[in-house]
């Protein structure tokens, strides 16, 4: 790792922002997070600690922050569970609800962000149902090698901000049992999501609704909309147009990505366009669009090549929603700009990860054909593709090497080009980690494995973004 990432600026004041209070008689109930028997620190991000002023936390504060759930100061004088309903698989399902997590507290960041801490297995909430509100270690570890992939290849996610093992044994169908627990801490853009207002929907609550889009509009600004995009100026006409532009970017980054997150429900997508939550997902071992990440996924909706359509539906589910303040054609305009906005932003970034200057839409469209074809015809495994024909070179012969000779390489110094074999995440690779943590205790592989994987991210650089819109941090 370089020394930014070695050694985090810890000089960034920490300034806590609870604004979701104005909402929370509403949109949430407050909680307590459960008691463990232990605490024990696993992993700390301190590279994204830093951006919210966190990383001056000695290992006693941070477990008792994130272990315990001591309260930060000047942020919420407790944790709240979220209220939101949601699609799962396309079923309509008002039983849901933040059942392991909770909202712990609200930052800002360098570029005035304003960044949630969530949590994940920490404790039995109103929206528990059966569950035990807990999360396997297992799990945890999982979150932290997709999110620093994810990171890596530029996709707009969340980061895995804490892990700390917490001493219990877990019962789980989908795992060798009893098994390790522990309480994970994502630093995230909002944890809003399209549920929360499908809820407001369902309880016809317009006054709340409006309420919601003003405080999206206001924390999570967005770029200008079209000259032409009827009703303009209505704020929930605003907020749709901007939700299906993240989601159309967000479903073009998981497929340059070649990755597959399995749970693309509603109550998973967050407004922000921010990816979370992560459970079943997998990289892919071949080019294979109706490869499928939850083995529960038995009609392969959420396989691979149906990303984008998932995400098209989903921001549908959010039109319909919005019909509580506004008519359906300024909604129907926004949502019909997805198709193009994100063959837009695939061609962008196959060209970025590709390590070659776009040549316009019309090329950049051909060159993401023939690269699939020639992915599904040579087996090859994306990411390894990806890194064999960065810059353009390891031409192959014919069609694709004719169109890759027409592109210019973006500079690219990093040493990294020169390894013998790119990074990946593949399932057995993800298995050998935990395999080493399970039996041996052995955290180093995964300490490896995050290193290299900033490396990777450092070689890449940072991903386009369209005019108008910010960096993500």
């Amino acid at each position: 790792m370089s020394e930014a990432v070695q050694h985090p600026d810890s000089s960034r004041p920490y300034r806590p922002d609870p604004a979701i209070l104005a909402l929370a008689p509403w949109l949430g109930s407050a909680v307590e997070a459960a008691s463990f028997p232990e605490t024990r620190i696993r992993f700390r991000n301190d590279r994204a600690a830093a951006s919210v002023g966190l990383a001056r936390l000695d290992d006693t504060e941070w477990a008792a922050h994130f272990g315990r759930f001591a309260p930060l100061q000047g942020n919420l004088p407790q944790p709240l569970a979220l209220k939101y309903h949601g699609h799962q698989f396309r079923v309509y399902n008002p039983e849901i609800g933040d059942g392991r997590g909770f909202l712990f507290a609200q930052l800002r960041d360098a570029n005035e962000r304003l960044l949630d801490l969530g949590t994940k297995g920490s404790g039995q909430t109103p929206f528990s149902r059966a569950g035990d509100g807990r999360l396997t270690l297992k799990g945890a570890v999982r979150e932290i090698l997709a999110t620093e992939m994810l990171e890596a290849l530029g996709v707009n996610t969340s980061k895995t901000l804490s892990v700390v093992e917490t001493g219990e044994k877990l019962w789980r169908g989908d795992e060798p049992s009893p098994t390790r627990s522990a309480v994970m801490v994502r630093l995230s853009h909002s944890h809003i999501r399209i549920g929360t207002f499908q809820r407001l929907l369902a309880l016809e609550q317009a006054e709340e609704m409006a309420q919601l889009v003003d405080y999206c509009l206001t924390q999570f600004p967005g770029p200008p909309l079209p000259a032409d995009a009827p009703a303009r100026d209505e704020p929930a006409v605003i907020l749709m147009h901007q939700v299906v532009e993240r989601m159309a970017d967000l479903a073009a980054s998981y497929m340059v990505a070649g990755f597959v997150h399995g749970v693309l429900n509603t109550d998973n997508m967050n407004v922000t366009g921010e990816s979370f939550d992560y459970g079943p997902w997998r990289w892919l071992p071949e080019w294979d669009p109706g490869f499928t990440a939850a083995y529960f996924d038995h009609s392969g909706l959420y396989a691979f090549g149906r990303q984008p359509e998932a995400l098209h539906w989903n921001c549908g589910q959010f039109a319909v929603a919005l019909r509580l303040l506004t008519k359906s054609a300024p909604l129907i305009a926004a949502l019909e700009r997805f198709g193009p906005l994100y063959m837009q932003a695939a061609a962008r970034r196959w060209c970025w990860r590709l390590g070659v200057e776009s040549r316009g839409a019309e090329d950049d469209t051909r060159l993401v054909s023939l690269c699939e074809a020639a992915m599904r015809e040579s087996g090859a495994q994306p990411d390894a593709f990806f890194f064999a024909h960065r810059g353009g070179r390891g031409q192959t012969d014919g069609v694709l090497g004719d169109v890759l000779a027409d592109y210019t390489p973006t500079a690219s110094a990093h040493d990294y080009w020169s390894d013998d074999a790119p990074q990946s995440m593949l399932v057995e690779g993800v298995e050998a980690i935990w395999a080493a943590i399970d039996e041996g205790d052995d955290w180093n592989p995964l300490h490896a494995k995050v290193a290299a994987l900033r490396r990777m991210g450092e070689a890449h650089g940072r991903a386009p973004v369209p005019a108008g819109h910010a960096h993500q941090g």
